[in-house]
């Protein structure tokens, strides 16, 4: 029988992780009259979305362009602070925080899968935890364990907390946490699309939010992996883990934290192809994706968008701080390097 933590690390390497989802097109036509407290305006427009970088991963590929209508955003991460204030006003209880049933886990595993042992079926969430020395990049269990206990209040386990860390970016939020929240503050979470144009504040097919200089050269500019991955980071930018938003210089928007610190959860749903339908299109106006997730390489696990990168992103692993990056996670998985911002569209916006 396996243990707890290697049962976890295994569901995880897989991409088995457990809940429901809701989808998010009630709140999208919710309106602003004017500018709400802690948001930037983030005008609509056309851009090239993706890359042809040799950095971009395949469903980066292939760029095409896209039209997006304005928006709301938050100028930062949604903090712990205020993830405290939501939690205090409605008594919402988040994914990490209530144990899965073996129901959850086997209807998102391939058939034949044995059930759970019942010791397994507890409350917790994923924990980075940096190995001694260098390990396979090929495999996630390398870095990361299931830790009992561990949720938004305790990010790396029973042994944390948020002293000092109000400011930081919530974590060990599942998608359907992040969803809560922003209907609770009358907003909604971006489309990837939405969220590209943001991160790229204007500036066309820039390979870094900050413009072209590697990330590397000169003053840090985001929280990232410095160092070797996943065993040693030099803090060159000043933190090992999440940092306090706004830590780093703004985007041309006015955007904190649009690459590294903490991946940013999106409304779609995670389609690994999108991108090669989009550009058999002249222009792709506001997409959004399936009503399903796809991806072949996890076909039994729904997924939903991420972006933006995190602390633990690295030139030598995944140099995904990038504005194209993207990737797929089960959306009621928490994991220690995951939060979210949001968004409110206002039609009546100049």
């Amino acid at each position: 029988m396996k243990s707890v933590s290697a049962f976890a690390i295994a569901l995880a390497a897989f991409g088995i992780v457990f809940g429901a989802t809701k989808g998010w097109q009630a709140y999208r036509g919710s309106a602003a009259a004017a500018t709400p407290p802690g948001m930037v305006w983030i005008p609509g427009g056309e851009f090239t979305m993706g890359t042809e970088s040799d950095l971009g991963w395949p469903d980066e590929k292939p760029a095409h362009r896209v039209r997006v209508g304005g928006f709301w955003m938050d100028v930062a991460e949604v903090t712990n602070g205020e993830f405290e204030a939501f939690v205090a006003a409605t008594g919402y209880v988040t994914t990490a925080e209530k144990a899965p049933t073996a129901e959850e886990i086997l209807a998102q595993s391939p058939p034949g899968t044995p059930a759970p042992p019942p010791e397994t079926l507890v409350a917790g969430a994923l924990v980075f935890t940096p190995p001694e020395g260098p390990v396979p990049l090929d495999n996630v269990a390398g870095w990361w364990s299931w830790t009992p206990g561990a949720n938004w209040r305790h990010p790396e386990g029973p042994g944390s907390d948020l002293t000092e860390r109000e400011n930081h970016p919530v974590v060990q939020v599942s998608w359907d946490d992040a969803e809560a929240y922003a209907r609770w503050a009358g907003k909604r979470l971006p489309t990837e699309a939405e969220w590209e144009r943001a991160a790229r504040g204007g500036v066309d097919r820039a390979p870094y939010v900050w413009g072209t200089e590697p990330p590397m050269s000169g003053a840090p500019r985001a929280n990232i992996w410095e160092g070797e991955f996943p065993y040693r980071n030099t803090m060159q930018d000043g933190y090992v883990r999440t940092a306090p938003v706004r830590s780093f210089a703004p985007n041309p928007y006015g955007l904190y934290d649009m690459a590294g610190n903490v991946w940013e959860w999106c409304a779609d749903w995670y389609v690994r192809d999108a991108y090669m339908e989009h550009s058999r299109r002249e222009v792709t106006i506001d997409p959004v994706e399936a009503t399903a997730s796809r991806d072949p390489r996890h076909p039994f696990t729904p997924q939903r968008s991420q972006r933006g990168g995190s602390f633990l992103c690295n030139d030598s692993y995944c140099s995904r701080y990038r504005p194209g990056a993207r990737h797929g996670c089960a959306p009621d998985t928490g994991m220690s390097h995951v939060g979210f911002r949001c968004v409110r569209p206002d039609p009546s916006h100049p």
